[in-house]
Protein backbone atom coordinates (compact mmCIF):
# COMPACT_ATOMS: atom_id res chain seq x y z
CA UNK A 1 0.00 0.00 0.00
CA UNK A 2 2.86 2.39 0.81
CA UNK A 3 4.40 1.84 -2.64
CA UNK A 4 1.03 2.52 -4.25
CA UNK A 5 0.61 5.77 -2.31
CA UNK A 6 4.12 6.86 -3.31
CA UNK A 7 3.28 6.14 -6.96
CA UNK A 8 0.04 8.13 -6.71
CA UNK A 9 1.98 11.02 -5.16
CA UNK A 10 4.41 10.85 -8.07
CA UNK A 11 1.51 11.17 -10.53
CA UNK A 12 0.02 14.12 -8.65
CA UNK A 13 3.38 15.90 -8.43
CA UNK A 14 4.01 15.57 -12.17
CA UNK A 15 0.52 16.87 -12.94
CA UNK A 16 1.04 19.67 -10.42
CA UNK A 17 4.26 20.66 -12.21
CA UNK A 18 2.36 20.90 -15.50
CA UNK A 19 -0.32 22.99 -13.81
CA UNK A 20 2.23 25.33 -12.21
CA UNK A 21 4.17 25.83 -15.44
CA UNK A 22 0.93 26.49 -17.34
CA UNK A 23 -0.09 29.09 -14.78
CA UNK A 24 3.28 30.76 -15.37
CA UNK A 25 2.37 30.85 -19.08
CA UNK A 26 5.03 28.39 -20.26
CA UNK A 27 2.57 26.76 -22.65
CA UNK A 28 1.07 29.56 -24.67
CA UNK A 29 -0.20 29.29 -28.23
CA UNK A 30 0.19 25.84 -29.79
CA UNK A 31 2.77 24.46 -27.35
CA UNK A 32 0.26 22.28 -25.47
CA UNK A 33 -1.06 20.77 -28.71
CA UNK A 34 2.54 20.03 -29.68
CA UNK A 35 2.96 18.02 -26.46
CA UNK A 36 -0.21 16.10 -27.26
CA UNK A 37 0.97 15.32 -30.79
CA UNK A 38 4.40 14.22 -29.57
CA UNK A 39 2.85 11.80 -27.10
CA UNK A 40 0.21 10.33 -29.43
CA UNK A 41 2.18 10.26 -32.69
CA UNK A 42 5.77 9.62 -31.53
CA UNK A 43 6.22 8.53 -27.91
CA UNK A 44 3.29 6.12 -27.56
CA UNK A 45 3.85 4.16 -30.81
CA UNK A 46 7.55 3.86 -29.96
CA UNK A 47 6.67 2.70 -26.46
CA UNK A 48 4.33 0.03 -27.81
CA UNK A 49 7.06 -1.40 -30.03
CA UNK A 50 9.77 -1.20 -27.38
CA UNK A 51 7.75 -2.78 -24.58
CA UNK A 52 5.94 -5.49 -26.51
CA UNK A 53 8.87 -6.64 -28.63
CA UNK A 54 11.22 -6.43 -25.67
CA UNK A 55 9.20 -8.60 -23.30
CA UNK A 56 6.57 -10.67 -25.14
CA UNK A 57 6.54 -13.71 -27.36
CA UNK A 58 3.73 -15.28 -29.39
CA UNK A 59 2.40 -17.35 -26.47
CA UNK A 60 2.20 -14.37 -24.08
CA UNK A 61 0.50 -12.28 -26.72
CA UNK A 62 -2.15 -14.88 -27.45
CA UNK A 63 -2.79 -15.40 -23.73
CA UNK A 64 -4.06 -11.80 -23.45
CA UNK A 65 -6.82 -12.12 -26.05
CA UNK A 66 -9.49 -13.70 -23.76
CA UNK A 67 -9.59 -10.42 -21.86
CA UNK A 68 -10.54 -8.26 -24.85
CA UNK A 69 -14.34 -8.82 -24.68
CA UNK A 70 -14.47 -7.55 -21.07
CA UNK A 71 -13.97 -3.81 -21.75
CA UNK A 72 -16.21 -4.02 -24.82
CA UNK A 73 -19.02 -5.51 -22.72
CA UNK A 74 -18.56 -3.07 -19.82
CA UNK A 75 -18.53 0.02 -22.04
CA UNK A 76 -21.47 -1.08 -24.17
CA UNK A 77 -23.45 -1.73 -21.00
CA UNK A 78 -22.45 1.68 -19.66
CA UNK A 79 -23.48 3.38 -22.89
CA UNK A 80 -26.88 1.66 -22.80
CA UNK A 81 -27.38 2.74 -19.17
CA UNK A 82 -26.43 6.30 -20.11
CA UNK A 83 -28.99 6.42 -22.90
CA UNK A 84 -31.61 5.08 -20.51
CA UNK A 85 -30.76 7.69 -17.85
CA UNK A 86 -30.84 10.44 -20.47
CA UNK A 87 -34.40 9.45 -21.35
CA UNK A 88 -35.43 8.90 -17.72
CA UNK A 89 -34.20 12.31 -16.57
CA UNK A 90 -35.37 13.97 -19.79
CA UNK A 91 -32.03 15.47 -20.71
CA UNK A 92 -32.15 17.79 -23.74
CA UNK A 93 -32.19 15.83 -27.02
CA UNK A 94 -29.21 17.80 -28.29
CA UNK A 95 -27.03 16.65 -25.38
CA UNK A 96 -27.83 12.98 -25.03
CA UNK A 97 -25.12 11.55 -27.28
CA UNK A 98 -22.45 13.78 -25.74
CA UNK A 99 -23.69 12.83 -22.28
CA UNK A 100 -23.57 9.10 -23.07
CA UNK A 101 -20.02 9.35 -24.40
CA UNK A 102 -18.71 11.13 -21.30
CA UNK A 103 -20.68 8.76 -19.04
CA UNK A 104 -19.37 5.49 -20.48
CA UNK A 105 -16.06 6.03 -22.32
CA UNK A 106 -12.79 6.96 -20.64
CA UNK A 107 -9.46 8.55 -21.50
CA UNK A 108 -7.76 5.18 -21.66
CA UNK A 109 -4.55 6.11 -23.44
CA UNK A 110 -3.56 9.70 -22.67
CA UNK A 111 -4.33 9.53 -18.95
CA UNK A 112 -4.95 5.84 -18.32
CA UNK A 113 -1.69 4.55 -19.79
CA UNK A 114 0.78 6.77 -17.89
CA UNK A 115 -1.18 6.36 -14.64
CA UNK A 116 -1.09 2.57 -14.96
CA UNK A 117 2.58 2.63 -15.90
CA UNK A 118 3.44 4.58 -12.76
CA UNK A 119 1.25 2.44 -10.49
CA UNK A 120 1.80 -1.06 -11.94
CA UNK A 121 4.92 -0.80 -14.07
CA UNK A 122 5.58 -2.05 -17.61
CA UNK A 123 3.73 -5.32 -16.98
CA UNK A 124 0.47 -3.38 -17.22
CA UNK A 125 1.02 -2.13 -20.78
CA UNK A 126 -0.56 -5.04 -22.73
CA UNK A 127 -3.72 -4.86 -20.62
CA UNK A 128 -3.87 -1.08 -21.02
CA UNK A 129 -3.73 -1.63 -24.77
CA UNK A 130 -6.55 -4.18 -24.71
CA UNK A 131 -8.77 -1.66 -22.95
CA UNK A 132 -7.63 1.04 -25.34
CA UNK A 133 -8.58 -1.04 -28.40
CA UNK A 134 -12.13 -1.42 -27.09
CA UNK A 135 -12.39 2.18 -25.90
CA UNK A 136 -11.12 3.83 -29.07
CA UNK A 137 -13.23 1.56 -31.29
CA UNK A 138 -16.41 2.46 -29.43
CA UNK A 139 -15.58 6.15 -29.08
CA UNK A 140 -15.00 6.62 -32.82
CA UNK A 141 -18.17 4.72 -33.73
CA UNK A 142 -21.07 4.97 -31.29
CA UNK A 143 -19.49 7.85 -29.36
CA UNK A 144 -18.93 10.06 -32.39
CA UNK A 145 -22.28 9.00 -33.84
CA UNK A 146 -24.05 10.22 -30.70
CA UNK A 147 -22.17 13.53 -30.66
CA UNK A 148 -22.81 14.09 -34.38
CA UNK A 149 -26.49 13.27 -33.85
CA UNK A 150 -26.63 15.92 -31.11
CA UNK A 151 -25.27 18.43 -33.60
CA UNK A 152 -27.81 17.40 -36.22
CA UNK A 153 -30.66 17.80 -33.72
CA UNK A 154 -29.45 21.25 -32.68
CA UNK A 155 -29.05 22.44 -36.27
CA UNK A 156 -31.96 20.58 -37.83
CA UNK A 157 -29.62 18.98 -40.36
CA UNK A 158 -29.52 15.39 -41.68
CA UNK A 159 -28.77 12.58 -39.23
CA UNK A 160 -25.25 11.10 -39.45
CA UNK A 161 -24.29 7.51 -40.24
CA UNK A 162 -22.92 5.16 -37.59
CA UNK A 163 -19.72 4.22 -39.48
CA UNK A 164 -17.75 6.67 -41.60
CA UNK A 165 -14.37 6.78 -43.28
CA UNK A 166 -13.26 9.49 -40.86
CA UNK A 167 -14.25 7.36 -37.89
CA UNK A 168 -12.38 4.32 -39.20
CA UNK A 169 -9.30 6.46 -39.82
CA UNK A 170 -9.44 7.74 -36.25
CA UNK A 171 -9.68 4.21 -34.85
CA UNK A 172 -6.39 3.39 -36.58
CA UNK A 173 -4.50 5.95 -34.51
CA UNK A 174 -0.68 5.96 -34.22
CA UNK A 175 -0.64 4.15 -30.84
CA UNK A 176 -2.92 1.40 -32.15
CA UNK A 177 -0.86 1.08 -35.34
CA UNK A 178 2.27 0.77 -33.19
CA UNK A 179 0.61 -1.96 -31.14
CA UNK A 180 -0.60 -3.85 -34.23
CA UNK A 181 2.80 -3.56 -35.92
CA UNK A 182 4.60 -4.91 -32.84
CA UNK A 183 2.07 -7.72 -32.44
CA UNK A 184 2.41 -8.69 -36.10
CA UNK A 185 6.21 -8.82 -35.89
CA UNK A 186 6.04 -10.93 -32.74
CA UNK A 187 3.59 -13.37 -34.34
CA UNK A 188 5.81 -13.92 -37.42
CA UNK A 189 9.07 -13.93 -35.45
CA UNK A 190 10.61 -10.68 -36.70
CA UNK A 191 13.14 -8.99 -34.44
CA UNK A 192 14.14 -5.37 -34.91
CA UNK A 193 17.84 -4.38 -34.82
CA UNK A 194 19.16 -3.27 -31.45
CA UNK A 195 19.66 0.41 -32.45
CA UNK A 196 16.00 0.62 -33.55
CA UNK A 197 14.82 -0.95 -30.29
CA UNK A 198 17.03 1.44 -28.31
CA UNK A 199 15.57 4.39 -30.23
CA UNK A 200 12.01 3.21 -29.55
CA UNK A 201 12.75 2.79 -25.85
CA UNK A 202 14.27 6.28 -25.58
CA UNK A 203 11.37 7.91 -27.40
CA UNK A 204 8.85 5.83 -25.45
CA UNK A 205 10.26 7.02 -22.14
CA UNK A 206 8.82 10.47 -22.93
CA UNK A 207 5.26 9.14 -22.66
CA UNK A 208 4.60 9.41 -18.93
CA UNK A 209 6.21 12.77 -18.12
CA UNK A 210 4.79 14.53 -21.19
CA UNK A 211 1.33 13.06 -20.58
CA UNK A 212 1.31 14.18 -16.96
CA UNK A 213 2.45 17.67 -17.93
CA UNK A 214 -0.33 17.86 -20.51
CA UNK A 215 -2.96 16.85 -17.94
CA UNK A 216 -1.71 19.63 -15.68
CA UNK A 217 -2.09 22.09 -18.56
CA UNK A 218 -5.67 20.94 -19.18
CA UNK A 219 -6.57 21.31 -15.51
CA UNK A 220 -5.03 24.79 -15.39
CA UNK A 221 -7.49 25.92 -18.06
CA UNK A 222 -10.64 24.80 -16.24
CA UNK A 223 -13.11 27.68 -15.91
CA UNK A 224 -14.26 27.07 -12.36
CA UNK A 225 -16.97 29.73 -12.52
CA UNK A 226 -18.84 27.64 -15.08
CA UNK A 227 -18.75 24.47 -12.97
CA UNK A 228 -22.13 24.18 -11.30
CA UNK A 229 -23.66 21.05 -9.69
CA UNK A 230 -26.17 20.49 -12.49
CA UNK A 231 -27.96 17.15 -12.76
CA UNK A 232 -26.27 16.31 -16.08
CA UNK A 233 -22.79 16.76 -14.60
CA UNK A 234 -23.58 14.79 -11.46
CA UNK A 235 -24.81 11.90 -13.62
CA UNK A 236 -21.63 12.04 -15.71
CA UNK A 237 -19.50 11.86 -12.56
CA UNK A 238 -21.55 8.90 -11.36
CA UNK A 239 -20.99 7.19 -14.69
CA UNK A 240 -17.26 7.77 -14.77
CA UNK A 241 -16.37 6.97 -11.19
CA UNK A 242 -19.13 4.61 -9.98
CA UNK A 243 -21.13 2.92 -12.74
CA UNK A 244 -18.30 2.20 -15.19
CA UNK A 245 -15.90 0.67 -12.61
CA UNK A 246 -18.78 -1.29 -11.05
CA UNK A 247 -19.81 -2.76 -14.40
CA UNK A 248 -16.21 -3.77 -15.03
CA UNK A 249 -15.99 -5.50 -11.65
CA UNK A 250 -19.28 -7.36 -12.15
CA UNK A 251 -18.15 -8.66 -15.55
CA UNK A 252 -14.49 -9.40 -14.79
CA UNK A 253 -14.56 -10.66 -11.20
CA UNK A 254 -15.98 -14.16 -11.83
CA UNK A 255 -13.66 -14.82 -14.80
CA UNK A 256 -10.42 -16.78 -14.56
CA UNK A 257 -8.08 -14.05 -15.80
CA UNK A 258 -4.82 -12.55 -14.46
CA UNK A 259 -5.34 -10.33 -11.44
CA UNK A 260 -3.25 -7.55 -12.96
CA UNK A 261 -5.50 -7.53 -16.05
CA UNK A 262 -8.59 -7.04 -13.88
CA UNK A 263 -6.89 -4.31 -11.84
CA UNK A 264 -5.75 -2.41 -14.92
CA UNK A 265 -9.21 -2.67 -16.50
CA UNK A 266 -10.77 -1.38 -13.27
CA UNK A 267 -8.46 1.62 -13.14
CA UNK A 268 -9.01 2.34 -16.83
CA UNK A 269 -12.78 2.28 -16.32
CA UNK A 270 -12.44 4.97 -13.63
CA UNK A 271 -10.43 7.39 -15.78
CA UNK A 272 -11.83 10.78 -16.89
CA UNK A 273 -13.85 11.37 -20.06
CA UNK A 274 -12.12 11.54 -23.43
CA UNK A 275 -10.36 14.88 -24.01
CA UNK A 276 -11.46 14.79 -27.68
CA UNK A 277 -15.14 15.05 -26.67
CA UNK A 278 -15.41 18.88 -26.63
CA UNK A 279 -13.36 19.13 -29.83
CA UNK A 280 -15.75 16.82 -31.65
CA UNK A 281 -18.77 18.53 -30.11
CA UNK A 282 -17.59 21.81 -31.60
CA UNK A 283 -16.82 20.18 -34.96
CA UNK A 284 -20.29 18.60 -35.24
CA UNK A 285 -22.25 21.57 -33.89
CA UNK A 286 -23.15 19.89 -30.58
CA UNK A 287 -22.96 21.65 -27.19
CA UNK A 288 -19.19 22.18 -26.99
CA UNK A 289 -19.32 24.21 -23.75
CA UNK A 290 -21.27 21.42 -22.03
CA UNK A 291 -18.76 18.85 -23.31
CA UNK A 292 -15.83 20.98 -22.20
CA UNK A 293 -17.19 21.48 -18.69
CA UNK A 294 -17.98 17.76 -18.30
CA UNK A 295 -14.57 16.67 -19.58
CA UNK A 296 -12.68 19.18 -17.43
CA UNK A 297 -14.61 18.26 -14.29
CA UNK A 298 -14.02 14.53 -14.76
CA UNK A 299 -10.32 15.21 -15.37
CA UNK A 300 -9.90 17.15 -12.14
CA UNK A 301 -11.88 14.68 -10.03
CA UNK A 302 -10.34 11.72 -11.86
CA UNK A 303 -6.90 12.63 -10.59
CA UNK A 304 -8.28 13.00 -7.07
CA UNK A 305 -9.97 9.60 -7.30
CA UNK A 306 -6.78 7.63 -8.07
CA UNK A 307 -5.84 7.10 -4.38
CA UNK A 308 -9.38 5.84 -3.68
CA UNK A 309 -9.20 3.42 -6.61
CA UNK A 310 -5.90 2.05 -5.36
CA UNK A 311 -7.34 1.69 -1.85
CA UNK A 312 -10.25 -0.50 -3.00
CA UNK A 313 -8.37 -2.59 -5.57
CA UNK A 314 -7.40 -5.18 -3.01
CA UNK A 315 -11.01 -5.84 -2.00
CA UNK A 316 -12.86 -5.77 -5.34
CA UNK A 317 -10.84 -8.63 -6.88
CA UNK A 318 -10.31 -11.16 -4.10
Amino acid sequence: MLNALESVLSVILMIGLGWALAKRKWFEGTSSSLISRLVVSVALPAYMISNLMGGYDRAKLLSMLPGLPIPFAAMLAGYAIARGLAALFRLPQGRRGTFASMFSLSNAIFIGLPVNMVLFGEASLPYVLLYYIANTSLFWTIGVFGIARDGAIRSGGPRPSMVSGEGLRRILSPPLIGFLAAAAMIMVGIRLPRPIMSLCKTLGNMTTPLSMLFIGIVISRVEWKKLKPERDLLLILAGRFLVSPLLLVLIARPLDLPLLMKQVFFLQAAMPAMTQTPILAAAYGADAEYAGIGTSLTTVLGIASIPLCMAVLGSVFQ
